[in-house]
């Protein structure tokens, strides 16, 4: 058993035993023991001789503002959502560039975004594929690992990783060898009340760790409230979702555009005339081979499996409608059976000769009766006994599955395969109801979702026939924010270098898809942005960095259109992405391929596609409004917030905020306070306080009339 102690007693004896610099791994987001890494950090930074390097990802913080505007709405919300969630010391320090000269932060990972001005954060990053992580950092000699783990009652003995076996579980053999060859390494675990306690491999002995943090962290656990869906993302998931093959495996990936997929296959599901009217209007007829070939518009009869690193809340919501349901099983003869549709959608055989049909050995021996019976397939006290099989009510029959009576007897004995999961998931994170329903699983609920390591999920590697019969038909479905017209995608990191958030697992699924059959690639893509008056088109002809090389380009879809851009020529290619970008910019990157010799001087794109327009779209949101939700899976903003994030959005795209004289002009034209009073209320804007506070609230005013009319 782990040695119990407080927070201050843990410090004092990973200090006392470590000799030397402490190197301390913590888990990707969520899993993070904050309290008592900052117990931690505040010896360390007191006792400048011992050197640590901390080495994590997605350090998770409260959102920020820079404008005195969004602060206002913000504030408030931050309080009532995040309440007393501790903060790292050592990310304050490290955004501050106060960090002392003994300790070092190295992630691989960024809280998107959040550290782009940040140089040290910068120049301590690390690029590994999501699936490297754990032998990266082994590397590096770990010697301190440290993390957030759930309990359970009726589980005494262990402890539960929960949100987080992702890298721990493929680090944890390669520490004990590490071990075992005399070093000194050290794991820590402290319980936090509020996690949901995970199955399956997620749950481990608690002698597993060494230490275990008696006092319980008990503040809210970090939540990423769902964000709105934009007519953009709406088309996108609209798209997307007719590229999802019934019967198939799934991943998705956090963020509106994947709340959008969500809310498509739930319309595909249960409001399927509707839906197929929007996409049929959305496709005009282009875009219908790729769907046949690759997806569909009928509901799912047979469910998807759900094979993704993050298990976002939109997972978990397909599960609870029904969606997510089809059963896969860690013993390859299991899946096998189940591959070739011998088992039912509870796993059960459909009959005896279903299992011969797909190759079960027909003449039963102890081996194989053993298997049937601790597999669940078959029930009841069965023995075998001088070449026949014993029943439970005394009764014998051939020891030969083909044999009719054997068959007839054993039709009352078929049960249930055991250990069928319908999600397989490396780590998550999510809004605070997506962690209540987790909690709130019966034990047999929570048995089917399989939080388990990261290169099981992400690599094909090990295991490889039974992870090849579970994804069969995978659609391993990713954002990007940029596209080149060659085909290459940039997700992670900026042209001069800067890193927004991190390669994470994407290349992973990528690479997966071109290596398995029958499965896809899909990077999502808005085609245009609009910030600050200026739009601008997220098709370009060339970018200074990518995250997914051409070579392994694969189907691309934005709000108006699908391209399936696999094994196509640089032309195809080329011309397949100018027909789902936004018109506005078709003739710009058309000149620009034509001037790098990729497309012929006599070029014309259909005109069919010279449409591409955000006019057309909001055409298609007024006839089909009631799938066009702005937060189809829920919201944590009351409705007047819901109001003023879509107007402060409107401000942000439309205006540069730090132009007066462009705010004088926006502020014109604003309706009188009397239109919005709770809205001012909720901004502490209903009586201005000088000339500040005056514009702020014409502003405000001007962009919730906007965005309302919009």
């Amino acid at each position: 058993m782990p040695h119990a102690c407080t927070l201050e007693q843990a410090v004092d004896r990973v200090l006392s035993e470590i000799d030397g610099p402490i190197h301390l791994g913590l888990p990707l987001g969520l899993g993070k023991p904050n309290r008592w890494v900052n117990a931690l950090y505040a010896r360390v930074r007191e006792t400048p001789e011992r050197q640590m390097t901390i080495y994590t990802a997605l350090c998770l913080a409260r959102p920020r503002a820079d404008q005195d505007l969004q602060q206002r709405f913000l504030e408030p919300f931050v309080e009532r959502v995040y309440a007393d969630y501790p903060e790292l010391d050592f990310l304050a320090d490290l955004h501050a560039d106060k960090l002392p000269a003994n300790v070092r932060v190295e992630q691989f990972f960024f809280q998107p975004g959040s550290l782009l001005e940040c140089e040290p954060a910068q120049q301590d990053y690390i690029s590994s594929n999501y699936s490297h992580v754990a032998r990266d950092l082994n590397a590096k000699g770990l010697n301190l690992v440290a993390q957030l783990v759930a309990v359970d009652a009726a589980q005494p003995e262990h402890f539960s990783l929960s949100c987080n076996p992702d890298v721990t579980l493929d680090l944890l053999p390669l520490l004990e060898r590490r071990r075992a060859a005399g070093e000194t390494v050290l794991s820590v675990a402290q319980v936090h009340s509020d996690l949901p306690y995970m199955a399956g491999d997620a749950s481990v002995p608690r002698d597993t760790f060494d230490i275990h943090i008696v006092e319980d962290e008990s503040s809210r656990l970090f939540s990423t409230p769902n964000l709105p869906v934009t007519l953009q993302d709406h088309c996108i998931g609209l798209l997307a979702s007719s590229l999802v093959r019934d019967g198939g495996t799934l991943q998705i990936g956090i963020g509106a555009m994947g709340d959008a997929l969500a809310s498509a296959l739930l319309a595909r599901q249960d409001d399927n005339g509707r839906y197929r009217a929007l996409v049929q209007a959305l496709c005009a007829e282009e875009w219908s081979g790729e769907i046949a070939a690759n997806g569909g518009l009928a509901p799912l009869e047979r469910g998807l499996y759900g094979c993704s690193e993050m298990f976002v809340n939109g997972l978990l919501v397909l599960a609870e409608a029904g969606l997510v349901r089809r059963r896969v099983y860690p013993d390859l003869l299991l899946q096998r059976l189940a591959f070739s549709g011998a088992l039912d959608e509870q796993g059960r055989p459909h009959s005896v000769q279903a299992l011969l049909d797909a190759g079960l050995a027909a003449q039963l021996q102890p081996s194989n009766l053993a298997w049937l019976c601790d597999s669940g397939l078959l029930r009841g006290d069965l023995r075998l006994q001088a070449g026949e099989l014993h029943l439970p009510d005394g009764s014998r029959v051939a020891a030969d599955l083909r044999d009719p009576r054997t068959q007839a007897r054993l039709s009352d004995h078929l049960g249930a395969a055991e250990g069928g999961v319908v999600l397989h998931g490396g780590f998550f994170l999510g809004p605070q109801s997506f962690y209540q329903r987790l909690r709130e699983l019966d034990e047999a609920q929570r048995q089917r979702f399989a939080m388990t390591g990261i290169r099981y999920i992400n690599e094909l590697y090990g295991q490889e026939e039974l992870k090849r019969l579970q994804r069969r038909d995978a659609r391993f479905i990713n954002t990007v924010f940029t596209m080149t017209l060659l085909g290459a995608g940039v997700a992670d990191q900026l042209e001069d270098g800067r890193v927004l958030s991190g390669v994470g697992g994407q290349y992973n699924f990528v690479a997966q898809a071109h290596a398995l059959e029958d499965a896809r690639s899909i990077l999502l893509l808005r085609s245009w942005r609009e910030s600050a008056g200026e739009v601008n088109s997220n098709i370009v002809w060339e970018y200074g960095h990518v995250t997914i090389p051409r070579h392994l380009r694969d189907i691309v879809v934005t709000e108006y259109g699908i391209a399936d851009l696999r094994g196509k020529t640089d032309a195809q290619v080329i011309e397949a992405l100018l027909k789902i970008s936004d018109s506005r910019f078709q003739g710009e990157l058309i000149e620009q391929a034509q001037q790098a010799g990729k497309l012929p001087m006599d070029f014309r794109l259909d005109e069919r596609f010279g449409n591409n327009l955000p006019e057309r779209l909001q055409a298609l949101r007024a006839e089909h409004s009631s799938l066009f939700g702005e937060y189809p899976l829920g919201s944590d903003f009351s409705a007047v917030e819901q109001d003023l994030l879509r107007a402060l959005s409107w401000l942000k795209s439309k205006l540069r905020l730090s132009e007066v004289l462009e705010l004088g002009k926006a502020a014109l034209d604003a309706p009188e306070p009397a239109a919005y009073p709770e809205h001012l209320r909720r901004m502490s804007l209903e009586a201005p306080d000088g000339a500040r506070e005056a514009l702020y609230q014409r502003l405000l005013l001007a962009g919730l009339q906007a965005s309302t009319s919009s």
